[in-house]
């Protein structure tokens, strides 16, 4: 059966690229957010957040009429449920999101409709949510308890895509398909490929929903490697950068890079999802986010040493987002260090951040201020590189020599 409507609850870093590229297939898509200015936004032709060559498929989308955005879930064929999911204060995992869009799309499921979860979740997510879906609509059966009878077919299929190239890497990357039986994996499939090129690959959704669990927790491990090898080198008086590019001569090593933490909605939480379900049997990947978790304070007491050196230390964090040349501050280990510098009072606290046009509220409260690089060169004593933009990595060597400076991703420190 052809798909001729879908819906995509959720228009953020992935919800809207993912609505975009189906759209831009010629199938109507319709796109639900809870915030009105995101809704209105996209209904113009434009995007709320930066992603390469985004701003371009959406305006084409909303232009031919194959995309448009809406507060209130209406029928379609198929449902894609990109929704944040995020851990409360003791790591445990919070799914009210998920709960929230199940019971929003609920009314107006129909007889055939299939429901993807892609945000990335605990085990066990996709079963609750279709729980979820079942309590609002008795009159409706689905996979939990008809199994391949089921009126509702569900799946989930994490999204895999890296920040920057989102649009290439959702219709290149491969794409795991865990159904809750195999109907529903065999009609996910039809759906992603109206606009996947990449392999999808069949499991089922406890498998789908670890396996994303599993590649961000791979990552964390490694990162967690090279962050704690920084700080031994940092006592041994070691450059940690030519050390690990040396290393990485060897033809089987590729240890990653350090930096000031690890951010993103991904990496920096998925991995307390395996650790809340399996706490006495995640040892190592406890342990690695406890240590990129710890970074943070670590850069803080560097530059706390870097302006004791100054009477009136003035402090530019260079870079904001959690990783190179995006707008995405979720998680992200720079805004932690630079509101912490600001409450501790460490000196002026100036931010430069070329992707954003204004601070959230917990910089601008703390008083510090958002410039553009040539000024706060200008101003500055104590320069702290918090993220590796193009625009930072262009600097010319008179900019920094005359300024202390403290550089968590290695900028300077290897060329």
């Amino acid at each position: 059966m052809k798909f001729e409507k879908v819906s995509v609850i959720g228009l953020g870093y992935i919800g809207l690229p993912t609505a975009a590229v189906i759209a831009s297939r010629g199938i109507e898509v319709i796109g639900v957010d809870i915030s009105e200015n995101t809704v209105n936004t996209i209904n113009s032709g434009k995007v709320h957040i930066v992603e390469p060559d985004l701003d371009m498929v959406v305006q084409a989308a909303v232009n031919v009429g194959k995309l448009r955005a809406t507060l209130t879930p209406e029928p379609a064929d198929a449902f894609l449920i990109a929704v944040p999911t995020p851990f409360k204060d003791n790591y445990e995992p919070d799914l009210t999101y998920i709960q929230s869009a199940a019971k929003a799309i609920a009314p107006v499921l129909e007889r055939g409709n299939i429901v993807i979860l892609e945000s990335t979740s605990p085990v066990g997510a996709t079963e609750k949510m279709t729980d979820w879906l079942a309590h609002e609509r008795p009159d409706l059966t689905f996979p939990n308890t008809d199994g391949e009878n089921a009126d509702i077919q569900v799946a989930h299929c994490p999204e895999r895509v890296l920040p920057g190239k989102v649009l290439e890497e959702l219709v290149s990357n491969d794409r795991i398909i865990g159904g809750m039986t195999p109907r529903c994996s065999a009609r996910a499939i039809e759906l992603y490929q109206t606009f996947v090129r990449g392999d999808c690959i069949t499991t089922n959704s406890r498998t789908a929903e670890m396996a994303k669990l599993t590649e961000n927790s791979f990552r964390d491990v490694n990162i967690a490697f090279a962050n704690e090898l920084s700080l031994i080198c940092d006592q041994l008086k070691i450059n940690v950068w030519e050390l690990i590019k040396l290393a990485n001569r060897h033809p089987r090593v590729n240890i990653l890079s350090p930096g000031p933490g690890v951010g993103g909605h991904c990496i920096a939480v998925d991995p307390w999802f395996i650790v809340h379900s399996s706490p006495d049997e995640a040892k190592m990947i406890r342990k690695a986010r406890e240590i990129n978790d710890s970074k943070p304070d670590y850069v803080v007491r560097q530059v706390q040493e870097a302006a004791d050196q100054f009477k009136k230390p003035v402090i530019a964090c260079l870079g904001l987002s959690f990783k190179a040349d995006i707008d995405d501050l979720r998680e992200s280990p720079a805004l932690e260090i630079t509101r912490k510098l600001a409450v501790e009072k460490v000196g002026e606290v100036i931010a430069v951040e070329p992707n954003i046009s204004e601070l959230p509220d917990s910089l601008s409260d703390e008083g510090v201020s958002l410039q553009p690089l040539e000024k706060a060169l200008t101003k500055a004593n104590v320069l702290l590189v918090l993220v590796d933009h193009a625009q930072f990595k262009n600097m010319a060597t008179s900019d920094i020599n005359t300024k202390v400076v403290v550089d968590t991703k290695g900028i300077f420190s290897v060329q």
